[in-house]
């Protein structure tokens, strides 16, 4: 009995660094966490106290293959913005919580910096396309 339950226990092994061998992971996307206030709130929206967040916000997971970005599938409604290295626009888009990959353009190339924005948080990261 332990001899065949050492050569199921084997196979098992040798099976499952088989199966992990052939996936090739995506690079996950790390991102800094900054909380913004609205620059002029208007006299509708004066602040009374410290509306400041009560505990931290988890991250956003973020996977990125080529082109390609992987949000996990339940994630809230973000503002996508990719810009270059001198801070210039060069790709936004609404990125919806039904969704769970996001195509860039395939003319970016290069190192830019990431923006995630969800209401007044903001996500920051770098991508190597």
């Amino acid at each position: 009995m332990k001899k065949i339950f050492l050569i199921l226990f084997g196979a098992f092994l040798i099976s499952a660094q088989v199966c992990a061998s052939s996936v090739t992971p995506s690079a996950r996307v790390y991102f800094s966490v900054l909380y913004h206030a609205a620059v002029n709130p208007g006299p509708d929206n004066d602040a009374i106290g410290n509306h400041g967040p009560k505990s931290p916000v988890a991250s956003p997971i973020v996977y990125i293959e080529d082109h390609t970005l992987s949000f996990v599938a339940d994630h809230p409604d973000y503002l996508l913005t990719i810009k270059d290295e001198d801070g210039e626009e060069v790709y936004s888009a609404t990125v919806y919580s039904v969704e769970t990959e996001v195509i860039l353009p395939s003319f970016l190339s290069g190192t830019y910096q990431i923006e995630l924005i969800m209401g007044n948080w903001i996500f920051i990261g770098e991508i190597v396309l």
